[in-house]
């Protein structure tokens, strides 16, 4: 398995290019790269990052649909528990 894809698109990521990141996922998501459950993961870090927290939980609920042990299922609980710690003030106006 060619994990150079992964890579790169971590580095982008990292580097806050994630329009680049998030261009190249789609790319791969497109061919028969047998790890997309990693894409999926990766791309959702790359929308997080963005602030997109709706389009972050659903390419990791991807991810968990691909692969139930992916490291999406604990970044998925986590962005649940900001987006909740950061709601919760909508419940008591």
């Amino acid at each position: 398995m060619n994990s150079e894809p992964l890579t790169t698109i971590k580095e982008l990521i990292d580097r806050g290019e994630t329009d680049k990141a998030i261009a190249l996922s789609d790319d791969m998501l497109q061919t028969d790269f047998p790890e997309k459950d990693r894409i999926y993961y990766l791309l959702g870090n790359a929308y997080r990052k963005q602030g997109n927290w709706q389009q972050a939980l659903n390419n990791y609920q991807y991810a968990i649909d691909l692969n139930p042990e992916s490291p999406a299922l604990h970044a998925r609980q986590m962005a649940m528990d900001i987006l909740n710690f950061y709601n919760k003030d909508m419940y008591n106006q």
